[in-house]
């Protein structure tokens, strides 16, 4: 593997580093304050790698969820990587031994790169795209352990750590906001939550306000299917 290509996607990454690295430092301290030790925020980010569900994990773990709750969850809140996924089919093809990991790594911010249809010049294309998902990987489990060795041995107050899950999605959510003309997914969101939150009480809501999400946007994007269709 050329150092040049080293280089080029390390540069690329550069942006996704500085974002991986504080956000896995707080879900670092976050799993600290649960209980669970520095081994535990390796393990995870390494074998789960899953960002914001690692933070919803870690509410689970804590509140001692069972595993369909677990599942389900999980499925939800990572649904978005099965478009990601299709979307890069022709993309990986044939790229060897590289491509379980390349699949396995799919973030967010790796897609965001991966997915450009010009990679650097003179790069090969899947090279290109297992660096970019094993540099990513890499911030993100540095981020974590730091995190985790920091609630460790800092005397430091912590208190509220646990509103970094909140801000990460309000910031998620403002930025598709503000990126897109339509908002009718966002105000489903928000209003099914709310109905659910009263309907089923702060324990139990978010399984069914998922459900209930998923059906409302199933219904709205075959009903403008059909009006342009029409």
């Amino acid at each position: 593997m050329k150092k040049s290509a080293i280089h080029t996607a390390f540069l690329d990454t550069i942006p996704v580093l500085t974002g991986y690295v504080f956000l896995g430092f707080g879900f670092g301290i976050l799993l600290h304050q649960s209980g669970y030790g520095v081994l535990w925020a390796a393990a995870m980010s390494l074998f789960i790698y899953a960002g914001s569900m690692q933070y919803v994990a870690v509410s689970l773990l804590a509140g001692g969820a069972g595993l369909l709750t677990a599942a389900l969850t999980t499925v939800v809140v990572n649904a978005r990587h099965l478009f990601y996924g299709i979307s890069m089919v022709d993309a990986y093809k044939d790229a060897g031994r590289k491509k379980p990991y390349m699949i396995f790594a799919l973030t967010d911010e790796t897609y965001s790169l991966v997915s450009r249809n010009q990679v650097p010049e003179g790069m090969e294309r899947h090279t290109y795209c297992f660096l970019v998902s094993l540099f990513d990987q890499i911030y993100w489990v540095a981020g974590s352990v730091l995190g985790s060795l920091a609630g460790t041995l800092l005397p430091i107050n912590y208190e509220g750590i646990e509103f970094v899950l909140t801000a990460l999605f309000v910031t998620i959510f403002v930025e598709q906001w503000l990126s897109t003309r339509n908002h009718v997914p966002a105000v489903i969101g928000v209003a099914a939550t709310v109905v659910c939150l009263l309907v089923f009480g702060r324990d139990v809501f978010l399984i069914p306000s998922m459900v209930l999400i998923a059906v409302l946007l199933t219904i709205t994007q075959k009903t403008g299917r059909r009006e342009s269709h029409g």
